[in-house]
């Protein structure tokens, strides 16, 4: 069993592969986080709670409850009470007083888990997955607090979510609801965060936990550019392959807080959820307000093995769609091809040679609809511009399918631009402040996912489009944040309710796409990275990972995307040269080899790059289909890093079973009077012989794991190599 509970000793042990968490219970029926950590045998005891040292108690020293309050670690804390530190629950009654105090009432343990309502979150089967409910109940207000722990023993995961309800007689007020909390004793703990901008989109950040509190945040209305719904905890001198780490994943795609607090006594309270600024509840009687979902793991083994605990966990329990275990089709995008200026002729030019070079998925980008030929009209306006598109989308559709490629298409579906005839109709449909100009960002407003009819309306709009034609790929957009959170339809005491209302409007959009059409390949987009959340992966098995598609910058954004998603879940492309963002000119082999690492495309114009090039399309494609299931299903390590160097680049992919490890080498800035380098590769298996694949020369796991390998020395800055092992045999 993965979770067990000791009667005598009120103790939940919840038990993955390789790591125990315990919960007490307080003779009050406060409930307290024990332990989590490496996976325990024994029976758990209760002293690491310090109920036997002053203050004690309550009921052995009640005129201390302030002080135990403050200082107890706490499964689930709440606010206006007395415990002082980040709350996770703050309850406003009709009165305006806050305050809520939480007890134990029962618990429930079962196999399966049950899904969240309306919210995406993890699923597995019983045999996969049990789950422990805890309810917690404030008998003077009549709230309950459902602590919901979902142990996936096989992947080192613990999936944790919250539901309030109201049992009581009068209304409240949420003014803050986290999902999860964690009270520890500081190790010396750094935090790891992931932040970064547009085409700069999460970049590992680390440094030394202070006296205070530390936070990454997102109050956009999306995960953000900016930040990531990602926090680490780890012990000094943690790397790829030794140290403690305790990691928390929201699967969220909105507003969000992530922090740390390091307190008076040296503790250390981790907290997650959907971020209190801006926003309030009102839950009447009977009413329930679900939390959405944190994703815990711990490793003992760095953050290699942090990362392999996701990655396993996404592929096997959060993305649904029929593509997740499947090879992706090679696109191409005609947006850095052509932007705007394009018309039928000129995509069916792209096709037939992008289908000579082994390319099977033409994507038509923006500028396909309405009166698009610049940005600054036409969002909302889902109808085929037949003087670009000439006789219809179907037609155009049909003739991609006869050259003998699969047809994708973009959407902005959430947003509407002030020039176009659905706002004329519709003004009232965009958020607003009352008497206050709108806040354009791209020269658009943003729909009030909010409202019934909006939604409607948006996903009839798309799947109209759909319906009409053999479309089988979908791209997404959403290329601005929001501002202006204002509803018509909302009076004042639901308004901050609005920023999560937008992220429940938007995921029952999602919801309703993949229900109707199953076999459409999805891959949300935000101006690039910026809801690239597991939230979004609940609908869609890629996200595209930035904006930025130099191979070079994609180094410092994929190790922070890989360090926590599987690299088949990263939209990554080879784009033209000078690239587009930063002008950068590198090897167009380079570039492949960059891509490689994530679902594989093409952002260029491939009607007009030399011969050399298309010929070198063509064997990447090759080489696409050679490795694609190994980067989607293999195990990935972290060798070393450029953010680190500041010299090279190197990442693995390396299969289940251990046969086939597949090495990425990237020379950033070439050195003089350098030798081979040595790089300590890792998951062979120690008693395997490989060959290295196009050579003869053979080595055994254990000496490439721990004396080393030898990549020669090469010339140039931005070059890169593949270096393919197979095992061969078996050391006897």
């Amino acid at each position: 069993m993965a979770i067990y509970y000791q009667e005598q000793k009120k103790i939940f042990q919840l038990h993955t592969k390789n790591s125990t968490y315990l919960i007490g219970i307080t003779p009050e029926g406060y409930v307290g986080h024990i332990y989590y950590g490496e996976r325990l045998s024994g029976e758990a005891d209760t002293y690491l709670l310090r109920m036997e040292e002053t203050p004690f108690t309550p009921s052995v020293n009640k005129r201390e409850k302030m002080g135990f309050l403050d200082s107890f670690p706490m499964e689930y804390p709440t606010g206006g009470i007395g415990d002082y530190r980040e709350s996770c629950l703050d309850v406003r009654n009709e009165k305006g007083q806050m305050g809520c105090e939480l007890f134990y009432v029962s618990h429930e343990i079962y196999d399966g888990k049950k899904k969240l309502e309306r919210l995406p979150a993890s699923f597995g089967t019983k045999e996969e997955v049990q789950t422990l409910e805890i309810t917690l109940e404030d008998r003077i207000l009549g709230v309950q607090a459902v602590l919901a722990y979902s142990v996936f023993e096989k992947e080192d995961v613990i999936a944790r979510s919250v539901r309030i309800i109201n049992q009581g007689q009068e209304a409240l007020r949420l003014e803050k609801v986290f999902s999860a909390c964690l009270d520890m004793d500081n190790e010396a703990f750094e935090m790891i965060s992931l932040c970064g901008a547009w085409a700069r989109e999460r970049h590992i950040q680390q440094g030394a936990l202070r006296y205070g509190k530390q936070a990454v945040s997102s109050l956009r209305g999306e995960s953000s550019h900016q930040e990531h719904p990602f926090m680490a905890l780890v012990t000094p001198g943690t790397d790829q392959r030794k140290g403690k780490v305790y990691a928390m994943h929201f699967v969220y795609s909105g507003n969000f807080l992530a922090q740390a607090e390091l307190t008076q006594y040296d503790s250390v309270r981790m907290v997650m959820g959907i971020h209190d600024d801006q926003f309030g509840w009102m839950l009447s009687c009977k009413e329930a307000f679900q939390a959405p979902e944190v994703i815990l793991t711990y490793s003992g083994e760095g953050l290699g093995k942090m990362s392999r605990s996701f990655h396993d966990f996404y592929r096997n329990h959060m993305i649904r769609s029929s593509y997740n275990h499947q090879k992706r089709p090679i696109l191409i995008n005609n947006w850095e091809a052509t932007y705007f200026d394009f018309d039928s002729e000129k995509l069916l030019q792209i096709a037939r040679e992008a289908k000579n070079c082994g390319i099977e998925m033409l994507v038509m980008d923006d500028g396909w609809f309405g009166k698009r030929n610049v940005d600054d009209n036409s969002l909302g306006d889902w109808m085929v511009n037949e003087e670009k598109i000439k006789g219809g989308l179907k037609k155009l559709v049909d003739q991609v399918n006869e050259i003998g490629l699969e047809f994708g298409i973009w959407f902005e579906p959430e947003m509407i631009s002030p020039d176009s005839d659905l706002y004329r109709a519709h003004p009232d449909w965009a958020l607003q402040i009352d008497r206050r100009e709108g806040t354009m960002c791209r020269n658009q407003y943003v729909l009030d996912l909010s409202r019934e009819e909006v939604v409607d309306h948006v996903y009839e709009a798309v799947a109209k489009i759909l319906r009409g034609a053999n479309i089988r790929y979908v791209k997404w957009d959403m290329n601005r944040q929001l501002s202006d959170m204002g509803s018509v339809c909302a009076d004042a005491a639901h308004h901050q309710e609005l920023f999560h209302r937008y992220v429940l409007g938007l995921y029952e959009l999602q919801e309703r796409l993949v229900t109707e059409f199953p076999g459409l390949l999805l891959e949300n987009c935000s101006g690039g990275g910026a809801r690239f959340d597991p939230g979004m992966l609940y609908y869609s098995p890629q996200i595209w990972c930035s904006d930025d598609t130099d191979a070079i910058e994609r180094l410092a954004i994929q190790e922070g995307t890989g360090l926590v998603y599987p690299l088949s879940t990263m939209g990554a492309h080879v784009s033209d040269c000078p690239n587009h963002i930063v002008g950068r000119i590198t090897p167009f082999e380079t570039r492949g080899h960059v891509a490689l690492a994530g679902t594989f495309g093409y952002e260029l114009d491939i009607t007009k790059i030399p011969e050399e090039q298309r010929q070198m399309i063509r064997e990447q494609t090759k080489m696409y289909h050679q490795y694609n299931d190994l980067v989607r299903e293999g195990d990935y390590y972290r060798i070393a890093s450029y953010r680190e160097n500041h010299r090279f680049d190197v990442w693995e992919a390396v299969s289940k079973d251990k046969r086939e490890v597949l090495v990425t080498y990237v020379q950033v800035l070439a050195e003089p009077n350098k030798r081979s380098r040595k790089i300590y590769l890792e998951g062979f298996e120690e008693s395997g012989i490989y060959r290295l694949r196009g050579t003869e020369q053979m080595y055994s796991g254990e000496m490439l794991m721990h004396a080393g390998f030898l990549v020669e020395s090469v010339k140039g800055d931005f070059v890169s190599r593949l270096y393919h092992f197979v095992r061969e045999d078996r050391r006897k």
